[in-house]
């Protein structure tokens, strides 16, 4: 059973995203506030983290991912938030989060993006892939570079995968929106662009192209 943390302040939503969490068959543990969440990182194994940005205590959702981060590139941590603004987003993936939900939203769309994160981390296929001075393991999702692994979160994973599935294939930012944030995904395209500035910084093999005023393409 996948175990998934939900730290909410608001006591009423945080316990109806927890029954529906475990209703689609989820272990929950859940936080009201930051102080006792950052106290649990690193104590348990966790697959999926459900982090409010604004908590009405002294730590925020930054300051837990953060620790998260510490621990564990891996795994997968969604920003949920009442502010719905580009630089919260931008912020939130600087720092690491594979995902960012604006309130109020439906629990079941919640659920649905936490199914699709697990799915996308914890289910993946067999299979090994080459390029240039790196090795994928498909089946665990990690990156390697002459046998030393590169720690990429699930969205920088998640690109590196579908340019290399598409060498050379022009993409739009909002294709790459979609492919990796998903259908439902509404906000600014610059989060593109900072997730392929992040992709850069650390595998500086990668040879992304910049197709200025349209998007980006593998070579």
């Amino acid at each position: 059973m996948y175990k998934i943390c939900l730290v909410e302040d608001e006591e009423m939503l945080n316990n109806l995203i927890k029954s529906y969490l475990e209703r689609a068959g989820y272990e929950v543990v859940n936080f009201f506030n930051g102080e006792d969440a950052y106290d649990y990182i690193g104590k348990e194994e966790v697959h999926l983290w459900i982090l409010d940005i604004m908590l009405g205590d002294t730590i925020s959702g930054y300051d837990l991912i953060k620790k998260i981060r510490e621990i564990d590139q891996k795994v997968p941590v969604i920003f949920t938030s009442a502010r719905d603004q580009d630089l919260d987003k931008i912020i939130g993936l600087e720092l690491g989060s594979d995902d960012y939900i604006t309130k109020p939203y439906s629990p079941k769309e919640l659920v649905l993006r936490c199914n699709n994160m697990i799915k996308r981390v914890y289910m993946p296929s067999s299979e090994k892939m080459k390029y240039e001075t790196y090795e994928i393991d498909i089946d665990k999702r990690m990156v390697y570079e002459n046998g030393k692994e590169i720690s990429l979160t699930t969205l920088e994973y998640d690109l590196l995968l579908m340019f290399l599935n598409n060498r050379n294939k022009s993409f739009s930012r909002d294709e790459i929106l979609k492919n990796i944030w998903g259908e439902d995904y509404f906000g600014s395209d610059r989060v593109v662009d900072d997730l392929v500035r992040r992709l850069r910084k650390k595998m500086k093999n990668v040879h992304i192209n910049t197709l200025y005023g349209f998007g980006y393409r593998l070579i």
